[in-house]
């Protein structure tokens, strides 16, 4: 059934005949619409629309597949060989399954043989730097954690976020407040991980729980809340946390 989709593909890039605006895209124009349409796939996952999930992992395949027909009109790869390559690293990565091994030794341990066979020495190897900033610092800081290259107890880790909230407040400029900001939400991902709790799932919890209870502030106010003392606002805000 994909064959219809890679024609569809193939006429949209066509020199001749395709879109005009299909025709110039390349990967780093397409890239940005890849990780939107999976971030939609996870949307309609969580709001358990299936009709919606339907359509978006349509449009998520698209996207590999306009990826794919770019790589063929430059002569690096076909979709097929992106086919084969998944297989591939499926079945390699699994043979208690489709081979003769009793057990899996694990999926990272068998990923850590893979940087190993490709040169990637490093335990930081292959972290996408196109990952939201969060999760990548989650995945980071569990690359150092397996070579040892972590605090024994979440007692240092709270420590060393007080640390660096003392170093936001020592900062004399803007140079400093960005870099120790960003080692302040650094240390709290830590604390996340040392906690067991998913930075990136927190903070989209968190976010989506204030803004739930902004939007009855907003349906409770009379007038502008531009108008409103921070005061007033708070008493707003507290009635709906106090609401759910």
């Amino acid at each position: 059934m994909i064959d219809p989709l890679l024609e569809v593909m193939r006429r949209l890039r066509d020199p001749q005949t395709g879109c005009e605006w299909d025709t110039v895209q390349t990967f780093e124009t397409i890239a940005p619409y890849t990780v939107e349409e999976a971030y939609e796939v996870a949307d309609a996952i969580k709001r358990n629309d299936m009709d919606g999930l339907k359509d978006e992992l349509g449009d998520l395949l698209l996207q590999v597949v306009f990826h794919s027909q770019i790589a063929t009109d430059e002569g690096h790869f076909s979709f097929s060989d992106v086919v084969e390559a998944i297989c591939e690293k499926m079945i390699r990565r699994h043979p208690h399954i489709f081979g003769e091994a009793r057990e899996t030794p694990g999926w990272e341990q068998i990923k850590a043989e893979e940087r190993a066979e490709t040169g990637k020495s490093s335990a930081l190897d292959g972290v996408a730097l196109a990952l939201p900033a969060l999760l990548r610092a989650q995945k980071i800081q569990k690359r150092a954690a397996r070579v040892g290259f972590d605090w024994p107890d979440k007692a240092p880790v709270k420590a060393k976020l007080l640390e660096e909230l003392d170093e936001v407040e020592q900062a004399n400029n803007d140079a400093e407040v960005h870099e120790e900001i960003g080692d302040l939400l650094f240390s709290a991902v830590n604390l996340s991980r040392h906690y067991g709790v998913d930075a990136e799932q927190a903070l989209a919890d968190a976010t989506r729980k204030f803004s739930q209870r902004f939007n009855k502030v907003e349906t409770s106010v009379v007038g502008d809340m531009k108008d409103m003392t921070i005061d007033q606002l708070e008493e707003e805000w507290q009635k709906a946390k106090v609401a759910g």
